[in-house]
C-alpha cells in the first residue's frame, strides 16, 4: 500500500547555551564596523565549550524528540542527526533531528525534485589534522548560485510538465535556503526572482523589467559577477523576500552556520513563527553541500493532528525560550575556546573541566577521551546532578 503525505512528522533542535555577538567579534578582530552584521548579514553565534561536540549535541537532539513526542525507538527504520561544529566568522553549532514518516504535517512533494552535482575544490579538509577546512569563498559563492540556477531551472520545468503552467517565485508561500550567511540567502533569492524575469518577462511589473533589462544578454558567468545585477536584484526583490525568505532567517543569523543543520534550522524557524497560517501552503527548498551536490525540493503543510502537528513542532522548538536563556559570551571567552578545541582536536587522554553550570537539564556533554580516543559522555539530570547512566562510544576525532 503507497503511504500518503510522506514527510516530516516531530522535528526539533539543540544549539548550545553559549554565543558570542557579532558586533562584539567586528570590534575584537579590528574590521570595519557591520563587516559580519552587514557585510554577512549574521548578528550573533553559537559555539561550543569544552563539554559540548557534535556528539553530545546529536545525543542530546535525539533524545529531546524522543520523549518530547513519545516515540518508541524500536518503531524508527533509520535515524539520521545533522550536527556541526565551529568556525568563524561565519560558524555556528547546533543539531536537528527530525522523525520521517507518513501521513506528515511537512509532506514532500517528491515528484518536482531537481538536484545538480559538479566536482569543485570550493570548500574542502585536505589537512585531516585541523579541524577547519579550505575555502574558496568567491568560488564558492558562484558555485551555490550556479548549482541554485541549474536546480531552479529543472524544478521549474518539472513543474511546467505535471502541472501545465510556469512556476515561479509566486507560487512558493516560502522560501528556505542552506544558510552560510544571511547576505548568500538574500543573493540567492533574488537570484530566483532574476530567473523568473529571464524566463517569463510578464513575472515581473515594468519598473522591475525597465531595472532588469540591462543585464538580459549577459552570460551566466558574467551575472555571476555582476555587482550591478546582483544590487538591483536585491533591491527588486525584497519587498517579496521580506514576506517568503525573512521568516526563515531567524535562527541561522542568530546561531551562525550549522552546515547540514542550516537548512533544517530555516524550516524550523518558518514552522515556529508561522505554524498558525502554513495549512495548505508550500515551502520551496534549497540544500547545498560544497564539492558539490545540491538539491531543491518542496512541502506541501497541512496542520496534521495532535501528536504529530505543526502547533506541536512549534511548541517543542520553542525557539524564544532557547535564544533568551542563551549566555552571551566576551570574543576573547570565545577564542580562548578555539584555542582549546584546536588543541584537541584528534587527542587523546585528557579529561575536560566537567562544568556544567549553563547546560540545561537532560544535556549530554564530554567528560573525557580515554588512551585508545574512546569518547566517555554523561547527562545532565533535571536536578541539576549528574545522571549516573553513563554512555560511551569509539568514534575517534569525534568534535
Amino acid at each position: 500500500m503507497e503511504c500518503k503525505d510522506v514527510g516530516i512528522l516531530a522535528m526539533d533542535m539543540y544549539f548550545p547555551p553559549t554565543c558570542v555577538q557579532q558586533e562584539a567579534l567586528e570590534a575584537h578582530d579590528g574590521v570595519s564596523k557591520g563587516k559580519y552584521t552587514i557585510g554577512l548579514g549574521q548578528d550573533c553565534m553559537a559555539f561550543c565549550s569544552e563539554v559540548e561536540d557534535v556528539i553530545s549535541m546529536s545525543l542530546t537532539v535525539v533524545k529531546s524528540l524522543l520523549e518530547k513526542y513519545n516515540i518508541d525507538p524500536k518503531l524508527i527504520g533509520r535515524l539520521e542527526v545533522y550536527a556541526d561544529g565551529p568556525a568563524r566568522p561565519t560558524g555556528g553549532a547546533a543539531a536537528i533531528a527530525m522523525l520521517v514518516g507518513p501521513n506528515a504535517p511537512i509532506s514532500f512533494e517528491s515528484k518536482y525534485r531537481a538536484s545538480h552535482m559538479a566536482h569543485v575544490y570550493d570548500f574542502y579538509k585536505p589537512d585531516l589534522a585541523s579541524e577547519y577546512p579550505v575555502v574558496d569563498g568567491k568560488l564558492s559563492q558562484t558555485c551555490y548560485l550556479m548549482a541554485l540556477d541549474s536546480c531552479y531551472k529543472q524544478y521549474c520545468a518539472k513543474y511546467k510538465k505535471l502541472v501545465g503552467e510556469q512556476f515561479s517565485i509566486s507560487d512558493a508561500d516560502y522560501c528556505v535556503f542552506h544558510s552560510p550567511y544571511n547576505k548568500l540567502v538574500q543573493k540567492s533569492f533574488a537570484r530566483l526572482y532574476f530567473n523568473d524575469f529571464m524566463r517569463n518577462r510578464s513575472s515581473v511589473d515594468n519598473a522591475a523589467k525597465e531595472k532588469l533589462q540591462p543585464f538580459v544578454n549577459l552570460t551566466s558567468e558574467e551575472s555571476y559577477q555582476s555587482r550591478d545585477l546582483e544590487k538591483g536584484s536585491q533591491q527588486l526583490a525584497k519587498h517579496l523576500y521580506d514576506i517568503k525568505v525573512q521568516p526563515s532567517t531567524l535562527l541561522p543569523k542568530q546561531i551562525g552556520n550549522m552546515y547540514t543543520a542550516s537548512l533544517y534550522a530555516a524550516l524550523a524557524s518558518v514552522i515556529y513563527s508561522k505554524h498558525a497560517s502554513l495549512s495548505g501552503q508550500r515551502i520551496l527548498m534549497f540544500s547545498y553541500g560544497s564539492g558539490l551536490t545540491s538539491t531543491m525540493f518542496s512541502f506541501r503543510l497541512n496542520e496534521g493532528k495532535h501528536s504529530f502537528s505543526l502547533a506541536k513542532i512549534a511548541s517543542v522548538l520553542d525557539v524564544t525560550a532557547k535564544l533568551e536563556s542563551r549566555h552571551e559570551t566576551s570574543p576573547e571567552k570565545f577564542i580562548e575556546t578555539l584555542k582549546l578545541m584546536e588543541h584537541r582536536y584528534g587527542a587523546k587522554d585528557f579529561e575536560t573541566n566537567k562544568d556544567t553550570s549553563l547546560l540545561p537539564p537532560g544535556t549530554f556533554y564530554l567528560t573525557k577521551v580515554d588512551s585508545m580516543y574512546r569518547r566517555f559522555y554523561e547527562k545532565k539530570a533535571a536536578d541539576g546532578i549528574v545522571d549516573s547512566n553513563k554512555c560511551s562510544n569509539g568514534i575517534a576525532n569525534g568534535h
